[in-house]
């Protein structure tokens, strides 16, 4: 049983939207398909940006990187990969963690890719405990 078949779209969407983390969506075919967070993301993406291909909205000097990762994706080789910058937010520089995931049907077939970019400069600064409504 997949244990989201109680969730109705509007709960997906939802879910999808809330998740503390930039989620960008490519398909087998290398398309972009989806997105979260339109007015809030780190790193824009445009409307136009849907339907084309991750390569016509990827940064030029990270390209040739994301295309080994797919590849490597593709073929099974790669499940993840794990890559971390210093990004400009507001006036700031903070410590942006971008991971992307292959994305698997229950025979093992590379349906696409996942990437998930989040601002985690406040994350690191954490120390000690903060116990549940502290």
């Amino acid at each position: 049983m997949f244990v989201f078949d109680r969730m109705d779209e509007k709960m997906v969407r939802a879910v999808i939207e809330t998740f503390p983390a930039e989620i960008t969506v490519i398909d087998a075919n290398d398309e972009v398909v989806a997105w979260n967070k339109s007015d809030t993301r780190l790193f824009h993406r445009p409307q136009t940006s849907m339907g084309l291909n991750f390569r016509k909205c990827h940064p030029a000097a990270s390209l040739a990187k994301v295309e080994q990762i797919v590849a490597e994706m593709k073929d099974g080789r790669r499940d993840k990969a794990r890559f971390w910058i210093q990004a400009k937010v507001g006036n700031e520089r903070h410590l942006v963690l971008i991971e992307f995931y292959a994305l698997r049907g229950e025979g093992g077939e590379y349906l696409g890719c996942m990437e998930v970019t989040q601002d985690i400069e406040e994350a690191r600064r954490l120390e000690g405990e903060h116990r549940l409504l502290d």
